[in-house]
């Protein structure tokens, strides 16, 4: 693909919709498929960001992101790289329920989750040892763009956020200040003389409810 002037840039890209966002069921590290809808925000979302001219993708193994991320492969001619850094959140003995069911059975652990204390949800991963594992990713395929180059990074809604605040230089304290992304849509972090700035966030859609972010 041809490079573009103004600086190297990493294309965020949350998957599209499963049927367990849609039952507000935290997924964790479940390979869920997308729904036809999440299919369709998909392909939808492929058309806009080919139109970036991506110079490399990469992909969370898990189906929901790959099957998303194949739609922009299916465009582009791009080889997608699969890496299990990618994952969402492994989130232990949360993964499968509801928030309702996950506030009535673990209230406390739950409590603390809310107010963005670090919490290993369900015995779980931390926040940061999300970043430890995905970043790196990240990077390595970072080092391999051409001079202003764009790489398309699909993953899932909580890592996206450890991603993106590990990347910014915030204190993991301040990670939820970064609202959750919708389904298929995607931030932007430019790479320029004084380290990554927030380009864009959430975008690719009209405002609209973020479902199942943790996801």
């Amino acid at each position: 693909m041809t490079s573009r002037a103004g600086g190297p840039r990493i294309v965020f890209w949350r998957h599209g919709q499963t049927s367990w966002n849609l039952e507000s069921r935290f997924q964790g590290s479940t390979d869920i498929p997308l729904t036809e809808t999440g299919r369709e925000q998909a392909r939808r979302a492929a058309r806009l960001l080919a139109g970036l001219g991506p110079d490399l993708l990469v992909s969370s193994d898990l189906q929901r992101a790959a099957d998303t991320a194949g739609e922009l492969a299916r465009l582009t001619g791009l080889d997608v790289c699969h890496d299990a850094g990618l994952r969402e959140t492994y989130a232990g003995s949360w993964q499968g329920l509801t928030h309702t069911e996950i506030r009535e059975r673990f209230p406390h652990e739950y409590d603390a989750f809310r107010r963005g204390e670090p919490v290993r949800r369900g015995g779980g991963e931390l926040a940061s040892e999300v970043a430890d594992r995905a970043v790196p990713v990240v990077l390595t395929a970072f080092e391999k763009l051409p001079a202003d180059g764009t790489l398309v990074v699909v993953s899932h809604g909580g890592t996206i956020r450890t991603m993106l605040g590990r990347l910014l230089g915030l204190d993991p304290a301040l990670w939820e200040v970064l609202g959750g992304l919708s389904n298929c849509c995607w931030s932007v972090l430019g790479r320029g003389a004084h380290g990554w700035r927030l380009q864009e966030h959430n975008a690719g859609t009209l405002p609209e409810p973020v479902i199942g972010d943790e996801s």
